[in-house]
């Protein structure tokens, strides 16, 4: 899987080398906020996102990694960012 994101982020315009585990690491950090802090982002918005990268960004691009990938390595990619999802709950009322 490493092998094919080195290759996908020297191939693809919209990828820089590291930008994916970047991602990775900025939605790992955002999911495992308590969530009265995810509600104030929400509400408000949050000003350090523009210094050091919007997670909600960073999620859409691990998307768009996976439809990019293998099918084999989307599965796996998808597996890691399916538990960091699960570890947010689901989604609140009218979501």
């Amino acid at each position: 899987m490493l092998s094919e994101i080195v290759r996908l982020e020297r191939t693809r315009n919209y990828l820089q080398p590291g930008d994916t585990t970047a991602a990775l690491r900025l939605w790992k950090d955002y999911v495992h906020r308590p969530e009265g802090q995810l509600w104030h982002d929400d509400e408000y918005g949050n000003a350090h996102w523009y210094c050091c990268g919007n997670p909600l960004e960073a999620r859409a691009l691990l998307d768009g990694v996976m439809q990019a990938m293998s099918h084999r390595g989307a599965r796996e990619l998808g597996k890691i960012i399916t538990d960091l999802d699960a570890f947010m709950g689901p989604p609140g009322p009218g979501a």
